[in-house]
Order: structure tokens, then C-alpha cells, then sequence
């Protein structure tokens, strides 16, 4: 028997780097073994899906054309594959997969991020889009704070999944030869104390925060210690915070400690430098802030660091408290209390938590699995698909 169609309607996808992109790019991974996906993406993402699936690739730029643009395919390509199920990769693209399902007596389903709903940058946004959103078959989401999100704007709660993100567990094995090499090959010897930080550079991720109130004094207390950053300011990023790598730079010229971080540039999900970086580190730091209408949906970044077995610190905000467990993965402290972040650094450059090991951190993260994350999502779309085929599509 043949597979059923899925349509799925995206406009995060590699070539495009970051926790979304990588999170979508398993998705539709997952969801090839039960649908014939067809896709539509970003340009550029046809070279990192399979030769044989559909694939329909749009611009992302400007956005208004996006749109415009995203929105006609989606509604041809739903005439043309005819899918049981019409699925967006984000609320940004549900209200076209809506109505491709709706056309098609189709289920519509999106996977949630925060900010996808707490978006606040114009009002026809929170007007049409949540409107549509309340209206989806299934609403898949990445945190208990996106569905509180969720649930606050009218989604019923029985359209609600709360499905996080995966991780891919790497091989341990080579991790003390990665992380002497990483260390050699940069200039740190097998001693240096390593804060790491890895994701795009934004204000809602903190980084500028921490270099001004937090990484003086960890500076004071552990001079040789280096924070090495992987990342840079977004291009195509929906909400531009710009400034924030010149707000870095200021700072750490005027406390003088420019010579303690170490920039290598945006790395994909799949450059080996990264896996070297997890290894090399003692701690990850993860400073995003708690700010009205763009918070952290989930914190991926923090579960693949505990699949390496390294420790993150971070601050409680959004949905970041799902992915970081206290005392067994790292350390989660009050928004914005920067004592208590430079407090909870040292102890981890200093070797002096010891109730988080690297052990413990990839206990944590296996329950994080990409396969825990499929068997989920494949689930969650197969009752779906059944609700579609016994007529019982949601009004």
C-alpha cells in the first residue's frame, strides 16, 4: 500500500543554520517514514533532503514575498500531491497549510516555537495569525512555556502536544582526543578553563549580557579561563536585535579581557569543529533573557550540549527550564540574577559541582533522542491521518 501525502511548509531549512533549521530537517527525516513528503522551502534546501522527495524551494527574502509566494505554492502544490496531512514547520507558514488542508479535507498540523506566538512586531500578525492558529487540527509544541503560550491565546488544549526537540547522541569514544585537539589546535593547553557559547548572536540569547555583567568577574576569579563563541549575528533572523557584536566587542574593550574570547564564526550542525568544541568545554553558558514578546521557546543547544556531557548554566527563562535539569545537567539560575550566573560558571571552571558529571548530563539527554523524538511526532501525525480518513476533520 502506498504512502499517504504530507505536505510540509517551511521556511527554516538548511542551507540555513540553527536549532529550527536542524529540528525541521528531522522532521521531515521522521515523517518520510510513514508520508511521501513534499517540501516547501527556503532556496537552497533541495541539496539537503532526499534526491527523490518533492521539493519546492522559495526565497526568503524579502519577507512579504515569502509569504506571498510560499502561499500560492502551498496552495497548488495541495492540488497538485493531494496530501492527507498539511503540516507547517512553524506558525508562520500555518495559515497557508490551513487552507491547503482545508481545500483538500486534509489535517492541518504546526509545530509551535515561542515566538511564534509571543511575536509582537505587528498587530496584523497577532490578529490573522492567531486567529489561524486556534484553528489548526493539531498544534505540536516545543515547551511547557510554549503551550502555556498556546493555551493563552485560545488554542484548545486538546489540540495541544508537547513534543521537544531532539538531540543526536554522539560517540564517546573520541571525546578526549577531540577535545585535546580542539584545545591544540586553538592555542589552549589541556588545562585552560573553556566557557562555551553556541547559537545565533541575538539579544534575546544574552550573549552581549553575560560579556558585560558576568564575564568580568568570572575574568577576576579565573584569569586563564577563555570563552570561546560559536555563532554570529543573523541575516535572515525574523526579529533583527542588530548591534549585538558591536555591544560585545565595546565591552570587552572597555574591561579589558578582549583577549579572553575566542570568535570561530557560524559552524553547521554537522561541522566536526562543534562536536570538538562540546568536547573542550567545561561549561556551556546560556544567558538568554526573559523579555516581553521574545523568549526562549525551548533551548536545544542546552540538550545537545548534555548529550557531549557537558554541563550549561543558564537562566530560567522561557522554555529553557525543559531543557536543562538542575543538579543532573547543569545549573539554572534566576532571570537575570548575574551574581548567581558568575557564582554557578566558576563552580564549573573550577571543578567544584560535583553532583553534575558528564555522565550524568548524557543520562539526561537520551531521553532526548532524535528516535524518542520520531516515534513521538510519528504518533502524534498517524492519529491525525486517522481523525482525516474517518471524517472527522475539526471545524
Amino acid at each position: 500500500m502506498s504512502k499517504p501525502a504530507l505536505l510540509l511548509v517551511t521556511r527554516n531549512l538548511p542551507p540555513h543554520v540553527g536549532g529550527m533549521e536542524r529540528l525541521i530537517w528531522h522532521c521531515i527525516d521522521e515523517l518520510a517514514q510513514d508520508f511521501n513528503v513534499h517540501v516547501i522551502g527556503p532556496t537552497g534546501c533541495r541539496a539537503h533532503l532526499p534526491a527523490d522527495m518533492g521539493v519546492t524551494e522559495i526565497p526568503i527574502q524579502p519577507l512579504p514575498w515569502f509569504l506571498l509566494r510560499v502561499k500560492l505554492a502551498t496552495l497548488w502544490q495541495g492540488l497538485r500531491v493531494r496530501p492527507a496531512v498539511c503540516f507547517a514547520g512553524s506558525g508562520l507558514t500555518a495559515p497557508f497549510t490551513w487552507l491547503a488542508a482545508k481545500l483538500n479535507r486534509a489535517q492541518s498540523v504546526v509545530y509551535l516555537h515561542g515566538l511564534d506566538i509571543e511575536a509582537n512586531n505587528h498587530p496584523v500578525y497577532r490578529i490573522v495569525w492567531h486567529w489561524f492558529l486556534r484553528r489548526v487540527d493539531t498544534a505540536l509544541v516545543n515547551s511547557h512555556f510554549t503551550r502555556k503560550l498556546a493555551l493563552d491565546i485560545g488554542v484548545p488544549a486538546s489540540r495541544l502536544h508537547v513534543i521537544h526537540p531532539g538531540v543526536h547522541l554522539p560517540d564517546h569514544e573520541c571525546a578526549q582526543e577531540r577535545r585535546q585537539a580542539f584545545r591544540a589546535h586553538h592555542g589552549l593547553t589541556d588545562t585552560t578553563p573553556i566557557m562555551l557559547y553556541v547559537g545565533r548572536i541575538t539579544q534575546r540569547k544574552g550573549l552581549s549580557v553575560f560579556v558585560q555583567h558576568s564575564l568580568p568577574q568570572v575574568m577576576q576569579h579565573c584569569p586563564d579561563a577563555k570563552l570561546v563563541v560559536v555563532g554570529d549575528e543573523s541575516r535572515s533572523a525574523l526579529l533583527k536585535n542588530t548591534g549585538q557584536m558591536a555591544q560585545i566587542q565595546q565591552s570587552l574593550k572597555d574591561n579589558e579581557i578582549s583577549s579572553a574570547v575566542l570568535f570561530l564564526g557560524e559552524k553547521a550542525k554537522d561541522d566536526p569543529e562543534l562536536t570538538s568544541a562540546y568536547f573542550a568545554a567545561d561549561v556551556l553558558i546560556f544567558p538568554v533573557q526573559s523579555q516581553a514578546h521574545d523568549n526562549e521557546g525551548f533551548g536545544m543547544v542546552a540538550i545537545e550540549a548534555a548529550a557531549h556531557g557537558l554541563p550549561t548554566v543558564a537562566f530560567a527563562a522561557g522554555g529553557v527550564v525543559d531543557a536543562i535539569c538542575d543538579d543532573q545537567s547543569g545549573t539554572l539560575v534566576a532571570a537575570n540574577d548575574h551574581l548567581a550566573m558568575q557564582q554557578a560558571v566558576l563552580r564549573y571552571l573550577l571543578h567544584e559541582h560535583p553532583h553534575v558529571t558528564p555522565a550524568s548530563c548524557r543520562a539526561f539527554a537520551e531521553a532526548f533522542s532524535w528516535q524518542h523524538f520520531g516515534q513521538q511526532l510519528r504518533q502524534v501525525c498517524r492519529h491525525s491521518l486517522s481523525h482525516s480518513l474517518n471524517g472527522e476533520t475539526i471545524q
